[in-house]
């Protein structure tokens, strides 16, 4: 058992129970981040995230060596879940890995989209794109995925490690020329992908590629089971949203924010996952920066004199951006608060500084680490 990901230590605990004295300890690896509960009898290695460090180097060449000594009458049952991409870092060769940390803060400075930044990792990695898979191969692979992305594609979950991989090279090319980053990333990276795009590299296996023959691949959970959890909670009154919340954060919670106070709904809920395009030198995350501009498109709206509604919007790894926060809680007088506490939350906002102005207003959101990741979710509550 080679597990993945925020969930990993959740997902393994799980997987043990079913199979009983059919797994032995000596047979699981887990890796995870920091914040993650430990499992005593299993072997547990600790990784960076979001950004990956030398110990997800070094799990990843652990994991790699586990996979060489597996044969045609083995079965490698493979959890992944969310954080999977950083936390196993595998640099191709000729790129060291603060390449790859390089060209990722440019990418998240670029607004890069989880398919996006995927495309670009799986192409300068050894484990990505499939390539964990060639490496298990012969042995029989089941992979069990608790998906982070809306769309559930397996190929961008943990950057498909066990799954084939739709992108080139090419495509990662124009990722950095979309985000702008093609110029100043890394050369051992542009050198890659253009040496790639030419043809001279192997490309990532493919969905006919013969490795993928009875490797099986199954998703277990994802943002909509979070989604319909929460509607459950709620009871009858519930509005569901049916799409995913997409697009710039802040744009999102202003449009909300207007919507609700043109048609008020006793209760909401809604998944998805927004983007924040940094234009400032703040501390954020997408909930935080979703969460304050709801709460000031709020106050000038008609929710402003009301009293009785609340909002939220959290990551549900319980990890916001590069913060302590999982995200935000806001209500009719969070903005007087921030105001109150000496912070402009305009300027925070456009500074991408929503980290302190929540916190100042007393509206952040701290869980800790939740041991799972299925994206972002929202609730919006009013009346009694």
């Amino acid at each position: 058992m080679l597990a993945v990901g925020k969930a990993a230590f959740g997902m393994t605990q799980a997987a043990v129970e079913t199979l009983g004295e059919r797994v032995r300890p000596a047979d699981v690896l887990v890796v995870t981040h920091d914040e993650a509960k430990r499992l005593g009898r299993f072997e547990a290695l600790r990784s960076g995230h979001p950004l990956p460090d030398e110990r997800g180097f070094a799990a990843a060449r652990l994991m790699e060596q586990r996979a060489a000594k597996l044969g045609s009458g083995d079965l490698a049952l493979v959890p992944i879940s969310g954080g999977a991409s950083a936390l196993l870092p595998a640099p191709a060769p000729t790129i060291g890995l603060e390449d790859k940390l390089e060209v990722t803060r440019q990418l998240l400075r670029g607004a890069a989209t989880i398919h996006e930044l995927n495309a670009v990792r799986k192409h300068l990695s050894t484990t990505k794109g499939g390539g964990l898979l060639r490496q298990l191969r012969p042995a029989r692979v089941v992979t069990l995925a608790l998906s982070d992305v809306i769309d559930d594609d397996p190929s961008v979950i943990g950057s498909g490690p066990t799954a084939p991989d739709p992108s080139t090279f090419e495509d990662a090319l124009a990722v950095l020329e979309r985000c702008g980053v093609a110029g100043t990333c890394p050369a051992p990276v542009r050198e890659r992908l253009e040496a790639g795009a030419r043809g001279e590299l192997e490309e990532t296996p493919k969905p006919d590629d013969p490795i993928f023959d009875e490797a099986v691949y199954r998703i277990v959970g994802g943002n909509r089971t979070s989604v319909r959890a929460m509607a459950a909670a709620c009871a009858d009154r519930v509005e569901v949203e049916p799409a995913p919340l997409e697009g710039e954060a802040r744009v999102v919670g202003a449009k909300l924010a207007a919507r609700f106070a043109a048609t008020p709904v006793p209760a909401w809920v809604a998944g998805g996952e927004t983007t924040v395009t940094v234009r400032g030198g703040g501390t954020g995350g997408r909930s935080q920066e979703l969460a304050l501009a709801f709460a000031l498109a709020a106050a000038e709206s008609s929710l402003g004199d009301r009293h009785d509604w609340v909002f939220l919007a959290a990551g549900t790894d319980g990890r916001d951006g590069p913060t302590d926060a999982a995200g935000g809680v806001v209500d009719a007088s969070t903005i007087d608060r921030i105001r109150n506490a000496g912070v402009d939350p305009v300027t925070a906002l456009e500074d991408n500084d929503s980290y302190r102005a929540l916190d100042a207003g007393g509206a952040l959101l701290r869980t800790g680490a939740t041991g799972t990741n299925v994206a972002d979710t929202a609730v919006f509550l009013s009346g009694d």
